[in-house]
Protein backbone atom coordinates (compact mmCIF):
# COMPACT_ATOMS: atom_id res chain seq x y z
CA UNK A 1 0.00 0.00 0.00
CA UNK A 2 1.29 3.43 -0.87
CA UNK A 3 0.82 6.55 1.27
CA UNK A 4 -2.70 7.86 0.99
CA UNK A 5 -4.27 4.49 0.14
CA UNK A 6 -5.58 4.19 3.70
CA UNK A 7 -8.55 6.42 2.88
CA UNK A 8 -9.70 3.85 0.26
CA UNK A 9 -9.52 0.78 2.49
CA UNK A 10 -12.45 -1.60 2.51
CA UNK A 11 -15.15 -1.27 5.13
CA UNK A 12 -14.40 -4.92 5.95
CA UNK A 13 -10.78 -4.20 6.81
CA UNK A 14 -9.64 -5.57 10.17
CA UNK A 15 -9.96 -3.00 12.94
CA UNK A 16 -7.00 -2.39 15.21
CA UNK A 17 -6.56 -0.39 18.39
CA UNK A 18 -3.17 0.61 19.72
CA UNK A 19 -3.11 1.65 23.37
CA UNK A 20 -0.26 4.09 23.95
CA UNK A 21 1.57 6.36 21.54
CA UNK A 22 5.20 5.88 22.44
CA UNK A 23 7.50 4.98 19.54
CA UNK A 24 6.58 1.31 19.94
CA UNK A 25 2.86 2.01 19.76
CA UNK A 26 3.19 4.34 16.79
CA UNK A 27 5.51 1.93 14.97
CA UNK A 28 2.99 -0.88 15.51
CA UNK A 29 0.16 1.31 14.29
CA UNK A 30 2.02 2.15 11.08
CA UNK A 31 2.72 -1.53 10.37
CA UNK A 32 -0.94 -2.41 10.89
CA UNK A 33 -2.18 0.49 8.78
CA UNK A 34 0.18 -0.44 5.96
CA UNK A 35 -1.43 -3.89 5.98
CA UNK A 36 -4.86 -2.34 5.31
CA UNK A 37 -6.11 -2.43 8.89
CA UNK A 38 -8.33 0.37 10.16
CA UNK A 39 -6.14 1.72 12.98
CA UNK A 40 -6.83 4.02 15.92
CA UNK A 41 -4.22 4.91 18.52
CA UNK A 42 -5.54 5.76 21.98
CA UNK A 43 -3.25 7.96 24.10
CA UNK A 44 -4.04 8.82 27.72
CA UNK A 45 -1.97 12.01 27.79
CA UNK A 46 -2.73 15.25 25.93
CA UNK A 47 0.23 14.71 23.59
CA UNK A 48 1.74 11.74 21.81
CA UNK A 49 5.22 10.34 22.14
CA UNK A 50 5.60 8.65 25.53
CA UNK A 51 9.31 8.70 26.32
CA UNK A 52 10.05 10.69 23.14
CA UNK A 53 8.14 13.80 24.12
CA UNK A 54 9.92 17.16 24.10
CA UNK A 55 8.82 20.19 26.08
CA UNK A 56 9.93 23.66 27.20
CA UNK A 57 9.83 23.76 31.03
CA UNK A 58 12.69 26.26 31.13
CA UNK A 59 11.05 28.83 28.90
CA UNK A 60 10.35 29.33 25.19
CA UNK A 61 13.08 28.16 22.85
CA UNK A 62 14.84 25.80 25.29
CA UNK A 63 13.87 22.32 24.12
CA UNK A 64 14.17 19.51 26.67
CA UNK A 65 13.61 15.82 25.98
CA UNK A 66 11.29 14.19 28.48
CA UNK A 67 13.14 10.86 28.58
CA UNK A 68 14.94 9.35 25.59
CA UNK A 69 17.44 11.84 24.20
CA UNK A 70 20.14 9.98 22.22
CA UNK A 71 19.40 7.25 19.73
CA UNK A 72 22.25 4.94 18.70
CA UNK A 73 19.86 2.05 18.05
CA UNK A 74 17.19 4.08 16.27
CA UNK A 75 19.04 5.32 13.20
CA UNK A 76 19.07 1.95 11.43
CA UNK A 77 15.86 0.59 12.97
CA UNK A 78 13.51 -1.00 10.40
CA UNK A 79 10.59 0.48 12.35
CA UNK A 80 11.83 4.00 11.61
CA UNK A 81 13.05 3.44 8.06
CA UNK A 82 12.00 6.15 5.62
CA UNK A 83 10.91 8.69 8.24
CA UNK A 84 13.11 11.33 6.63
CA UNK A 85 10.19 11.70 4.22
CA UNK A 86 8.16 12.92 7.18
CA UNK A 87 10.71 15.40 8.44
CA UNK A 88 12.87 13.32 10.81
CA UNK A 89 16.49 14.49 10.75
CA UNK A 90 19.43 13.31 12.84
CA UNK A 91 22.32 15.37 14.20
CA UNK A 92 25.53 14.05 15.73
CA UNK A 93 27.73 15.55 18.45
CA UNK A 94 31.45 15.78 17.80
CA UNK A 95 32.02 13.35 20.68
CA UNK A 96 29.35 10.77 21.43
CA UNK A 97 30.00 10.33 25.14
CA UNK A 98 32.48 11.52 27.77
CA UNK A 99 33.30 10.10 31.18
CA UNK A 100 35.17 12.60 33.39
CA UNK A 101 37.27 11.48 36.34
CA UNK A 102 38.25 13.26 39.54
CA UNK A 103 41.81 13.89 38.37
CA UNK A 104 40.52 16.23 35.65
CA UNK A 105 40.92 13.76 32.79
CA UNK A 106 38.13 12.16 30.77
CA UNK A 107 37.58 9.05 28.70
CA UNK A 108 36.01 9.93 25.35
CA UNK A 109 33.76 7.73 23.24
CA UNK A 110 33.82 8.62 19.54
CA UNK A 111 31.85 7.11 16.71
CA UNK A 112 35.17 5.80 15.39
CA UNK A 113 36.46 2.70 17.17
CA UNK A 114 40.02 3.64 16.23
CA UNK A 115 39.73 7.16 17.65
CA UNK A 116 38.15 5.89 20.86
CA UNK A 117 40.79 3.19 21.27
CA UNK A 118 43.61 5.66 20.66
CA UNK A 119 42.45 7.64 23.70
CA UNK A 120 42.59 4.59 25.95
CA UNK A 121 46.36 4.18 25.80
CA UNK A 122 47.45 0.69 26.89
CA UNK A 123 43.87 -0.57 26.53
CA UNK A 124 43.56 0.41 22.87
CA UNK A 125 44.05 -3.11 21.56
CA UNK A 126 41.70 -4.64 24.09
CA UNK A 127 38.97 -2.16 23.23
CA UNK A 128 39.33 -2.82 19.50
CA UNK A 129 39.21 -6.56 20.11
CA UNK A 130 35.96 -6.21 22.04
CA UNK A 131 33.93 -3.96 19.74
CA UNK A 132 35.58 -3.45 16.34
CA UNK A 133 34.33 -6.61 14.64
CA UNK A 134 30.68 -6.47 15.75
CA UNK A 135 30.51 -2.72 15.12
CA UNK A 136 31.82 -3.09 11.59
CA UNK A 137 29.20 -5.78 10.93
CA UNK A 138 26.38 -4.03 12.79
CA UNK A 139 24.09 -3.72 9.72
CA UNK A 140 24.23 -7.52 9.42
CA UNK A 141 23.89 -8.00 13.18
CA UNK A 142 21.05 -5.51 13.75
CA UNK A 143 18.14 -7.79 12.74
CA UNK A 144 19.19 -10.26 15.43
CA UNK A 145 19.91 -7.62 18.09
CA UNK A 146 16.63 -5.79 17.54
CA UNK A 147 14.40 -8.81 18.09
CA UNK A 148 13.78 -11.46 20.74
CA UNK A 149 16.95 -12.74 22.38
CA UNK A 150 15.77 -16.33 22.08
CA UNK A 151 15.44 -17.01 18.36
CA UNK A 152 17.16 -18.69 15.44
CA UNK A 153 19.69 -16.06 14.36
CA UNK A 154 19.98 -15.08 10.72
CA UNK A 155 23.76 -14.97 11.03
CA UNK A 156 24.51 -17.48 13.78
CA UNK A 157 28.31 -17.13 13.88
CA UNK A 158 28.21 -13.34 13.93
CA UNK A 159 25.49 -13.38 16.59
CA UNK A 160 27.49 -15.84 18.68
CA UNK A 161 30.60 -13.65 18.39
CA UNK A 162 28.63 -10.68 19.70
CA UNK A 163 26.69 -12.67 22.29
CA UNK A 164 29.56 -14.51 24.00
CA UNK A 165 30.79 -11.57 26.11
CA UNK A 166 27.27 -10.27 26.81
CA UNK A 167 26.56 -13.14 29.22
CA UNK A 168 29.31 -11.91 31.52
CA UNK A 169 28.63 -9.60 34.45
CA UNK A 170 29.70 -6.07 33.56
CA UNK A 171 32.20 -6.06 36.42
CA UNK A 172 33.86 -9.22 35.08
CA UNK A 173 34.01 -8.00 31.48
CA UNK A 174 35.48 -4.72 32.71
CA UNK A 175 38.51 -6.59 34.02
CA UNK A 176 39.71 -7.06 30.46
CA UNK A 177 40.89 -3.46 30.71
CA UNK A 178 43.93 -2.40 32.70
CA UNK A 179 43.48 1.37 33.00
CA UNK A 180 41.09 3.22 35.24
CA UNK A 181 39.98 5.33 32.27
CA UNK A 182 38.90 2.38 30.11
CA UNK A 183 37.24 0.58 33.00
CA UNK A 184 35.28 3.70 33.93
CA UNK A 185 34.17 4.27 30.33
CA UNK A 186 32.88 0.71 30.12
CA UNK A 187 31.17 0.88 33.53
CA UNK A 188 29.34 4.07 32.55
CA UNK A 189 27.98 2.53 29.35
CA UNK A 190 27.05 -0.67 31.21
CA UNK A 191 25.12 1.43 33.75
CA UNK A 192 22.46 2.06 31.08
CA UNK A 193 21.12 -1.39 32.02
CA UNK A 194 20.41 -0.08 35.55
CA UNK A 195 21.34 -3.48 37.00
CA UNK A 196 24.01 -4.66 39.47
CA UNK A 197 27.31 -5.03 37.62
CA UNK A 198 27.84 -8.41 39.28
CA UNK A 199 24.76 -9.89 37.59
CA UNK A 200 25.01 -12.19 34.55
CA UNK A 201 23.99 -10.50 31.27
CA UNK A 202 24.56 -7.04 32.79
CA UNK A 203 26.99 -6.49 29.90
CA UNK A 204 24.35 -7.03 27.21
CA UNK A 205 22.75 -3.59 26.98
CA UNK A 206 26.10 -1.81 27.24
CA UNK A 207 27.65 -3.88 24.46
CA UNK A 208 24.56 -3.37 22.33
CA UNK A 209 24.83 0.41 22.75
CA UNK A 210 28.56 0.39 21.96
CA UNK A 211 28.12 -1.81 18.91
CA UNK A 212 25.28 0.27 17.48
CA UNK A 213 26.96 3.53 18.45
CA UNK A 214 30.23 2.77 16.72
CA UNK A 215 28.21 2.06 13.59
CA UNK A 216 25.58 4.81 13.68
CA UNK A 217 26.85 7.22 16.36
CA UNK A 218 24.79 8.63 19.23
CA UNK A 219 22.63 11.16 17.38
CA UNK A 220 19.78 13.36 18.53
CA UNK A 221 16.61 14.07 16.60
CA UNK A 222 16.68 17.65 15.32
CA UNK A 223 14.06 19.69 17.14
CA UNK A 224 13.79 17.20 20.00
CA UNK A 225 12.98 13.53 20.34
CA UNK A 226 9.34 14.44 19.70
CA UNK A 227 10.38 14.59 16.03
CA UNK A 228 10.47 10.78 16.06
CA UNK A 229 6.88 10.55 17.30
CA UNK A 230 5.76 13.31 14.97
CA UNK A 231 7.25 11.55 11.96
CA UNK A 232 5.65 8.23 12.91
CA UNK A 233 2.31 9.98 13.41
CA UNK A 234 2.60 11.62 9.99
CA UNK A 235 3.30 8.26 8.39
CA UNK A 236 0.29 6.77 10.17
CA UNK A 237 -1.94 9.60 8.99
CA UNK A 238 -0.75 9.06 5.42
CA UNK A 239 -1.78 5.43 5.75
CA UNK A 240 -5.26 6.36 6.96
CA UNK A 241 -4.75 5.77 10.67
CA UNK A 242 -5.83 8.17 13.40
CA UNK A 243 -4.79 9.14 16.90
CA UNK A 244 -7.02 10.14 19.80
CA UNK A 245 -5.32 11.85 22.74
CA UNK A 246 -6.72 12.27 26.23
CA UNK A 247 -8.29 8.81 26.10
CA UNK A 248 -7.25 6.68 29.09
CA UNK A 249 -8.08 3.00 28.66
CA UNK A 250 -9.12 1.49 31.99
CA UNK A 251 -11.41 -1.32 30.94
CA UNK A 252 -11.51 -4.09 28.35
CA UNK A 253 -14.96 -2.79 27.39
CA UNK A 254 -13.26 0.18 25.71
CA UNK A 255 -11.49 -2.25 23.40
CA UNK A 256 -14.54 -4.25 22.40
CA UNK A 257 -15.03 -4.84 18.70
CA UNK A 258 -11.38 -4.54 17.68
CA UNK A 259 -9.87 -7.45 15.80
CA UNK A 260 -6.35 -6.56 16.96
CA UNK A 261 -5.28 -4.71 20.10
CA UNK A 262 -1.64 -3.74 20.60
CA UNK A 263 -0.69 -2.54 24.08
CA UNK A 264 2.24 -0.12 24.35
CA UNK A 265 1.95 -0.53 28.13
CA UNK A 266 3.75 -2.28 30.97
CA UNK A 267 2.41 -5.70 32.05
CA UNK A 268 0.80 -4.32 35.22
CA UNK A 269 -1.27 -1.86 33.19
CA UNK A 270 -2.38 -4.59 30.79
CA UNK A 271 -3.38 -6.75 33.73
CA UNK A 272 -5.47 -3.91 35.18
CA UNK A 273 -7.27 -3.47 31.87
CA UNK A 274 -7.82 -7.08 30.82
CA UNK A 275 -7.99 -8.76 34.23
CA UNK A 276 -9.51 -12.23 34.21
CA UNK A 277 -9.78 -12.20 30.44
CA UNK A 278 -6.08 -13.05 30.39
CA UNK A 279 -5.15 -16.73 30.80
CA UNK A 280 -4.24 -17.60 34.39
CA UNK A 281 -0.62 -18.28 33.41
CA UNK A 282 -0.31 -14.81 31.91
CA UNK A 283 -1.91 -13.23 34.96
CA UNK A 284 0.63 -14.94 37.18
CA UNK A 285 3.53 -13.95 34.93
CA UNK A 286 2.43 -10.32 34.76
CA UNK A 287 2.00 -10.16 38.54
CA UNK A 288 5.53 -11.52 38.96
CA UNK A 289 6.98 -9.02 36.49
CA UNK A 290 9.67 -7.07 38.32
CA UNK A 291 10.18 -3.34 38.19
CA UNK A 292 13.65 -1.87 37.79
CA UNK A 293 15.23 0.90 39.82
CA UNK A 294 13.98 4.46 39.62
CA UNK A 295 15.23 7.64 38.02
CA UNK A 296 14.93 11.28 38.93
CA UNK A 297 15.75 14.11 36.57
CA UNK A 298 16.71 17.75 36.59
CA UNK A 299 16.51 19.93 33.49
CA UNK A 300 18.75 22.99 33.65
CA UNK A 301 19.07 26.23 31.73
CA UNK A 302 22.82 26.89 31.75
CA UNK A 303 24.34 30.19 30.69
CA UNK A 304 27.39 29.41 28.59
CA UNK A 305 27.11 25.64 29.02
CA UNK A 306 28.57 23.43 31.73
CA UNK A 307 32.11 24.45 32.87
CA UNK A 308 33.62 20.97 32.85
CA UNK A 309 37.10 20.61 34.34
CA UNK A 310 38.07 18.49 31.33
CA UNK A 311 37.30 20.83 28.39
CA UNK A 312 36.63 18.03 25.89
CA UNK A 313 33.59 16.99 27.90
CA UNK A 314 31.81 20.11 26.68
CA UNK A 315 31.89 18.72 23.13
CA UNK A 316 30.14 15.47 24.08
CA UNK A 317 26.44 14.86 23.63
CA UNK A 318 26.21 12.44 26.56
CA UNK A 319 28.21 12.64 29.77
CA UNK A 320 28.43 9.84 32.34
CA UNK A 321 29.07 10.96 35.91
CA UNK A 322 29.99 8.28 38.37
CA UNK A 323 33.73 8.31 38.90
CA UNK A 324 35.58 5.02 38.80
CA UNK A 325 34.18 1.65 37.78
CA UNK A 326 34.01 0.39 41.40
CA UNK A 327 32.16 3.55 42.43
CA UNK A 328 29.60 3.13 39.64
CA UNK A 329 29.13 -0.55 40.47
CA UNK A 330 28.59 0.29 44.14
CA UNK A 331 26.03 2.99 43.30
CA UNK A 332 24.05 0.72 40.97
CA UNK A 333 24.12 -2.10 43.53
CA UNK A 334 22.86 0.22 46.26
CA UNK A 335 19.97 1.52 44.16
CA UNK A 336 18.97 -2.05 43.29
CA UNK A 337 18.97 -2.91 47.01
CA UNK A 338 16.66 0.02 47.71
CA UNK A 339 19.34 2.30 49.20
CA UNK A 340 19.98 5.82 47.95
CA UNK A 341 23.63 6.12 46.84
CA UNK A 342 25.46 9.09 48.31
CA UNK A 343 26.85 9.74 44.83
CA UNK A 344 24.43 8.16 42.33
CA UNK A 345 25.26 7.48 38.71
CA UNK A 346 24.14 10.51 36.69
CA UNK A 347 23.64 10.68 32.93
CA UNK A 348 23.89 14.20 31.51
CA UNK A 349 22.45 15.15 28.12
CA UNK A 350 23.93 18.12 26.23
CA UNK A 351 21.68 17.80 23.18
CA UNK A 352 22.30 21.35 22.00
CA UNK A 353 25.93 20.40 21.26
CA UNK A 354 24.56 18.45 18.28
CA UNK A 355 21.36 20.45 17.70
CA UNK A 356 21.91 24.18 18.37
CA UNK A 357 18.25 24.87 17.60
CA UNK A 358 17.44 23.68 21.13
CA UNK A 359 19.38 26.52 22.76
CA UNK A 360 18.36 30.15 23.22
CA UNK A 361 21.34 32.30 22.45
CA UNK A 362 24.12 31.19 24.79
CA UNK A 363 21.70 29.60 27.25
CA UNK A 364 21.73 25.83 26.81
CA UNK A 365 19.27 23.20 28.02
CA UNK A 366 21.00 20.38 29.89
CA UNK A 367 19.24 17.37 31.35
CA UNK A 368 20.57 15.06 34.03
CA UNK A 369 19.21 11.71 35.25
CA UNK A 370 20.21 10.05 38.51
CA UNK A 371 19.68 6.36 39.25
CA UNK A 372 17.84 5.96 42.56
CA UNK A 373 15.77 3.26 44.28
CA UNK A 374 12.40 2.46 42.74
CA UNK A 375 9.82 4.91 44.08
CA UNK A 376 12.39 6.93 46.04
CA UNK A 377 10.27 9.64 47.73
CA UNK A 378 12.81 12.44 47.39
CA UNK A 379 11.36 15.94 47.14
CA UNK A 380 12.13 18.29 44.27
CA UNK A 381 14.62 20.10 46.48
CA UNK A 382 16.34 16.83 47.42
CA UNK A 383 16.51 15.73 43.80
CA UNK A 384 18.01 19.04 42.68
CA UNK A 385 20.62 18.99 45.43
CA UNK A 386 21.59 15.37 44.73
CA UNK A 387 22.01 15.79 40.98
CA UNK A 388 23.60 19.24 41.08
CA UNK A 389 26.24 18.05 43.55
CA UNK A 390 27.36 15.28 41.21
CA UNK A 391 27.66 17.70 38.28
CA UNK A 392 29.48 20.28 40.40
CA UNK A 393 31.97 17.57 41.34
CA UNK A 394 33.24 17.45 37.75
CA UNK A 395 32.31 21.02 36.77
CA UNK A 396 33.07 23.43 39.64
CA UNK A 397 31.13 26.64 39.21
CA UNK A 398 28.19 24.92 37.53
CA UNK A 399 25.63 26.20 40.06
CA UNK A 400 26.56 29.80 39.31
CA UNK A 401 25.70 29.32 35.62
CA UNK A 402 22.25 27.82 36.19
CA UNK A 403 19.53 30.36 35.35
CA UNK A 404 16.61 27.99 35.93
CA UNK A 405 15.75 24.36 36.46
CA UNK A 406 12.85 21.92 36.45
CA UNK A 407 12.71 18.71 38.49
CA UNK A 408 11.05 15.35 37.80
CA UNK A 409 10.75 13.06 40.82
CA UNK A 410 10.05 9.33 40.62
CA UNK A 411 6.35 10.06 41.10
CA UNK A 412 6.59 12.81 38.52
CA UNK A 413 7.57 10.29 35.84
CA UNK A 414 4.63 8.09 36.73
CA UNK A 415 2.20 11.04 36.72
CA UNK A 416 2.57 11.55 32.98
CA UNK A 417 3.44 8.00 31.90
CA UNK A 418 2.01 5.03 33.79
CA UNK A 419 4.56 2.74 32.20
CA UNK A 420 7.23 4.55 34.25
CA UNK A 421 5.70 3.76 37.65
CA UNK A 422 8.13 4.46 40.48
CA UNK A 423 10.47 6.23 38.09
CA UNK A 424 11.21 2.97 36.26
CA UNK A 425 11.99 4.49 32.86
CA UNK A 426 12.99 1.12 31.32
CA UNK A 427 9.52 -0.43 31.76
CA UNK A 428 10.76 -3.22 34.00
CA UNK A 429 13.97 -4.64 35.41
CA UNK A 430 16.38 -5.83 32.73
CA UNK A 431 17.54 -8.78 34.79
CA UNK A 432 18.69 -11.94 33.00
CA UNK A 433 15.25 -13.52 32.66
CA UNK A 434 13.25 -10.44 31.73
CA UNK A 435 15.93 -9.09 29.39
CA UNK A 436 16.13 -12.35 27.47
CA UNK A 437 12.54 -13.57 27.62
CA UNK A 438 10.29 -10.65 28.49
CA UNK A 439 7.42 -10.99 30.98
CA UNK A 440 6.28 -14.47 29.87
CA UNK A 441 9.29 -16.81 30.04
CA UNK A 442 9.38 -19.57 27.44
CA UNK A 443 6.49 -17.95 25.54
CA UNK A 444 6.27 -15.51 22.65
CA UNK A 445 7.27 -12.29 24.47
CA UNK A 446 4.76 -10.22 22.48
CA UNK A 447 1.77 -12.52 22.96
CA UNK A 448 -0.46 -11.98 25.97
CA UNK A 449 -2.11 -15.39 25.64
CA UNK A 450 -5.41 -13.67 24.84
CA UNK A 451 -6.11 -13.92 21.10
CA UNK A 452 -5.89 -10.57 19.38
CA UNK A 453 -4.02 -8.83 22.21
CA UNK A 454 -0.30 -8.09 22.00
CA UNK A 455 2.37 -6.53 24.23
CA UNK A 456 4.45 -3.90 22.42
CA UNK A 457 6.24 -1.83 25.05
CA UNK A 458 9.86 -1.72 26.21
CA UNK A 459 8.91 -4.53 28.61
CA UNK A 460 9.29 -6.83 25.59
CA UNK A 461 12.48 -7.45 23.56
CA UNK A 462 14.59 -5.74 22.40
CA UNK A 463 13.79 -3.47 25.35
CA UNK A 464 14.23 0.26 25.91
CA UNK A 465 15.02 2.84 23.27
CA UNK A 466 13.26 4.91 20.65
CA UNK A 467 13.80 2.29 17.94
CA UNK A 468 10.16 1.14 17.94
CA UNK A 469 11.10 -2.49 17.38
CA UNK A 470 8.97 -4.08 20.09
CA UNK A 471 5.95 -2.50 18.44
CA UNK A 472 7.15 -3.51 14.98
CA UNK A 473 7.52 -7.16 16.03
CA UNK A 474 4.22 -7.22 17.94
CA UNK A 475 2.36 -5.86 14.91
CA UNK A 476 3.92 -8.48 12.64
CA UNK A 477 2.84 -11.21 15.08
CA UNK A 478 -0.67 -9.75 15.24
CA UNK A 479 -1.02 -9.69 11.47
CA UNK A 480 0.16 -13.28 11.20
CA UNK A 481 -2.34 -14.45 13.81
CA UNK A 482 -5.15 -12.57 12.05
CA UNK A 483 -4.13 -13.98 8.67
CA UNK A 484 -3.73 -10.51 7.19
CA UNK A 485 -1.43 -10.11 4.23
CA UNK A 486 -1.20 -13.82 3.44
Amino acid sequence: MSPGDGAQRSSTAPTALVVGSGPNGLAAAAVLAAAACSVTVLEAEPEIGGGTRTHEPLGPGLLVDHCSGFHPMAVDSPALAGLETYGLRWAWPEIDCAHPLDDGSAALLHRSVATTAAGLGPDAGRYRALVAGPSRRYPDLAPDLLGPVVHVPRRPFLFARFGAPTVLPAAVLGRVFRTERARALWAGVAAHAMRPHTEPLSSAIGLGILTAGHSAGWPVAVGGSRAIADALAARLADLGGKIETGVRVTSADQLAGADIVVHDLDPASILRILGDRLPPATQRAYRRFRRGIGSVKVDYAVDGGVPWTAPDVGRAGTVHLGGTAPEIAAAEAAANRGHLPERPFVLVGQQSVADPSRARGDVHPVYAYAHVPLGWPGTEAEVEALVTAQIERFAPGFRARVTGFSVTTTSGFAATNATMAGGDILAGAKDPVQLALGPRPLRDPYATGLPGHWLASAAAPPGPGAHGMAGWHAAQRALAEAGVGR
